[in-house]
């Protein structure tokens, strides 16, 4: 019994051509979305060190650095899995909902 409409079989199984694109920004965007978590804490830590008058370690430039070349090194080593420039790309995707957020929130203020 098919269930679903009649087509390329590949296709159906959740295999198609594109796959590798989609892996790759999924991959880029779950280390993009930890990177804005990770910073978001650290900001947090240093503004209530700040208050406190205590001195404060950093805000995580070099992790956050890390784990972008952690996607790119995932993304060469496993070229099949993953479309590298998609991985770039993810790892952007942070970055676009904070300029989305600003532009809705400017247009409301």
């Amino acid at each position: 019994m098919d269930v679903l409409p009649s087509g390329n079989s590949s296709f159906r199984l959740g295999f198609n051509p594109w796959q590798p694109v989609f892996l790759g920004l999924l991959l880029g965007s779950i280390l993009s979305f930890y990177n804005l978590w990770l910073m978001q804490r650290k900001i947090k830590k240093l503004g209530e060190s700040s208050a406190n008058s205590m001195n404060t370690r950093g805000i995580g430039t070099f992790t956050r650095l890390a784990s972008g070349a952690l996607a790119v090194v995932i993304a060469l080593q496993f070229e099949a899995h993953f479309h590298l420039i998609s991985v770039v790309l993810g790892l952007m995707a942070a970055y676009f909902v904070i300029i989305i957020d600003y532009l809705f929130n400017r247009a409301t203020d």
